[in-house]
């Protein structure tokens, strides 16, 4: 019976989450920023947004399991 009340949404929220989670990894992996001439503050700001996705990823799958 705790199918009945079970959330239809939980596995789009993790699969999203795994996404996120897994660009971010490619992301840093790719290192982008080193191919680009625009200098410490583009590599910072890639990189954070890197480590943001990834986060933001995880974030929400484990959201989607609680």
């Amino acid at each position: 019976m705790a199918t009945a009340n079970a959330d239809k949404l939980e596995p789009l929220g993790i699969g999203f989450g795994a996404l996120l989670v897994l660009v971010g990894l490619a992301t840093i992996v790719g290192t982008p920023w080193a191919y680009k001439s625009g200098g410490i503050l583009l590599m910072v700001g890639q990189g954070l947004g890197a480590v943001a996705a990834i986060a933001i990823g995880a974030g929400l799958a484990w959201l989607a399991r609680e």
